[in-house]
């Protein structure tokens, strides 16, 4: 009995060395593994990006393929608003007889609008962004991009699907097929802000007409069938009622094919427009608040996680970058003592910014916080 209990603790004895022996391997392993992989930068937020790398791998090359399609869908899209108004909606007020009404609103105030909106989408999609120079002694103080292996100038940002640094990078724009930079930032929020007043314009103006067509039950039922009649069962319906009464058939007699053209075009063109009003107001909205704030898209989020790391050791960040509200808008309009906003901004103007992308002025007093130290 005594041999028997005596085995027993030799052979756990063992195994507690041997399972002691696999948790120092295994440390070993562990302590190894985050000595090559750690540096001060680790933090949930890199192991998330590091995580998700497949994912925006896959958005940048689709974002990079399918722009060519956007800028061809945007130009499509415009063309047959444009082609819809001149064709059906200018002609309804024509024959209103409201003359001062069409001459100015309609033609001159419509055509103001679409002059605005192809000049600034075009230079949007055609202006180079800007890049850093290639030698540090052009630009100054800089950090350097970690996959450039170049100099980064302040507020300049590496661009995954340009493959290449940008220069006060907002974003980039699949609608342009660009990056939205320091260069053409002004071109975009233009294009966005004409845009919106444009689909605007042009809902109002068709209000009228779609209320007249899609409120018409009859036509609307009628267009209703014409799309269905592919249909085994609704095409044998729709000929059964033609038989019965030929005078007054629904599709033949209610709804000439003029008329649903009229019909469909009309509903087309305010759906259209209505719903880009809407999604375009949103996103202009919130690229003119930042803008005040003298800030861009990649600025907010690394400006924010700034005043949260800040706030937890008493300090107030404030953006060095901002001027106010009008000071801003003036420098990214680019508004010298020379220009003005009623020729330079109300119409077309190829005007550069004041700033050159590479160094920045910056606002003393926002370098101070409330506790009197100061923020770099």
């Amino acid at each position: 009995m005594y041999a028997i209990k005596r085995g027993f603790f030799r052979l756990m004895r063992r195994i507690e060395d041997k399972f002691s022996s696999f948790c120092t391997c295994f440390q070993l392993f562990i302590f190894a593994i985050r000595s090559v992989s750690f540096n001060s930068f680790s933090s949930k937020n890199a192991l998330f990006d590091a995580a998700m790398e497949p994912v925006f791998w896959t958005v940048d090359k689709v974002a990079k393929y399918l722009g060519p399609m956007f800028v061809v869908m945007v130009t499509c899209l415009t063309t047959s608003v444009v082609l819809i108004y001149y064709f059906y909606v200018l002609p309804y007020y024509i024959g209103e007889d409201e003359v001062g009404f069409v001459v100015f609103f309609l033609i001159i105030y419509g055509h103001w609008l679409l002059v605005n909106i192809i000049f600034n989408y075009y230079k949007g999609v055609r202006t180079l962004p800007g890049s850093p120079p290639l030698f540090t002694s052009e630009v100054g103080a800089v950090t350097i991009c970690k996959r450039c292996i170049a100099p980064k100038p302040p507020r300049t940002h590496h661009c995954s699907v340009c493959n290449k640094c940008v220069l006060k990078m907002d974003h980039h724009c699949p609608w342009l097929n660009n990056c939205v930079g320091h260069f053409n930032h002004r071109y975009f929020l233009q294009f966005c802000v004409f845009m919106l007043m444009g689909t605007l314009f042009v809902s109002i103006s068709v209000w009228p007409l779609f209320k007249e067509e899609f409120f018409d039950i009859e036509k609307t039922y009628a267009n209703f069938l014409r799309y269905l009649a592919p249909i085994k069962g609704v095409a044998n319906a729709v000929k059964a009622e033609n038989n019965k009464n030929p005078e007054h058939s629904i599709i033949n007699n209610i709804v000439k094919e003029k008329e649903s053209t009229f019909h469909k075009v009309i509903i087309y063109e305010f759906f259209l427009t209505f719903s880009v009003t809407i999604a375009l107001g949103i996103l202009t909205c919130w690229h003119v608040y930042l803008i005040s704030r003298g800030e861009t898209s990649i600025e907010r989020y690394i400006n924010n996680e700034e005043r949260k790391r800040l706030k937890k050791v008493g300090v107030v960040y404030k953006n060095p970058y901002s001027f106010g509200f009008v000071e801003n808008f003036r420098i990214f309009l680019g508004l010298t003592n020379k220009r003005t906003f009623w020729r330079h901004i109300l119409f077309p103007s190829s005007h550069v910014p004041i700033e050159d992308g590479i160094v920045w002025r910056i606002h003393q007093d926002n370098l101070r916080t409330n506790n009197g130290f100061k923020h770099v």
